[in-house]
């Protein structure tokens, strides 16, 4: 039970905190990473708020599950929920800034705040998001690199978005080459008892659920799972 409530703590604060830095990355107005400039576009030419539009593409994403087996976890209903409520709700109450400064530095704590959120969010072994479970399971199936199947996605999200109005700045240079590296320096920075996924590609804790992970399987061979014993009944995932 104390395994299941630290693990649902981790996902919360970290889905609120990829909400926020969303909503910050926006205020900013330097440009958004890929997926947001996508889902900013929708918003130029529909009703849909930012968190609506993000929520709607997630669910449509997820119908793309289908064809590629995916099996979504309580944190991947959750990403489309939480996300979409805590960035409608910061953007209600976070305003622009004007000065440039200011600007640049908000940008900046935004990508801070969006990988240790994503490090959270991920490391609760709950299932992944939407986008992430679509990349891997393409990678899956097709046998192509993580690389070039997240490339490709991000590309054509990208492009997308940009020909719907959406924000394509230094924001967006930024988030693409720092989001990786800010990630891995907060996984060396958690304390392992904060982490339920096995970033690792190896064997999980005994109290961990063994998720599989883009890096276990880059090559689109997904391994054999080890059973397990676990505190809590393992959530599926892709």
């Amino acid at each position: 039970m104390r395994t299941a409530l630290k693990r649902g703590t981790l996902l919360l604060v970290g889905l609120c905190g990829y909400g926020v830095s969303m909503a910050m990355m926006v205020r900013a107005g330097l440009g958004l990473d890929p997926w947001d400039v996508f889902h900013q576009g929708l918003t130029r030419h529909t009703p849909l708020t930012l968190g609506m539009a993000s929520a709607v593409v997630g669910v449509v994403v997820l119908l793309a599950w289908i064809p590629l087996r995916n099996r979504p976890g309580i944190g991947t209903v959750a990403n489309v929920i939480v996300i979409a409520v805590t960035v409608d709700a910061t953007l209600a109450v976070l305003p622009a800034p004007s000065a440039l400064p200011v600007r640049i530095a908000m940008m900046i704590g935004a990508v801070v705040l969006n990988a240790i959120s994503t490090v959270l969010y991920i490391g609760a072994g709950l299932g992944p998001g939407p986008r992430d479970g679509l990349m891997t399971g393409l990678v899956a199936r097709t046998g192509l690199s993580v690389r070039l199947v997240r490339t490709g996605i991000e590309a054509t999200v990208l492009a997308a978005g940009w020909l719907l109005g959406g924000t394509v700045g230094i924001g967006t240079v930024v988030y693409a080459f720092g989001i990786g590296p800010l990630v891995q320096l907060f996984l060396r920075l958690t304390p392992r008892s904060l982490l339920f996924h096995d970033f690792s590609g190896g064997r999980a804790r005994a109290d961990r659920d063994p998720i599989t992970t883009m890096g276990e399987w880059p090559q689109g061979n997904a391994p054999t799972r080890q059973p397990a014993t676990t505190e809590t009944e393992p959530t599926p995932t892709c």
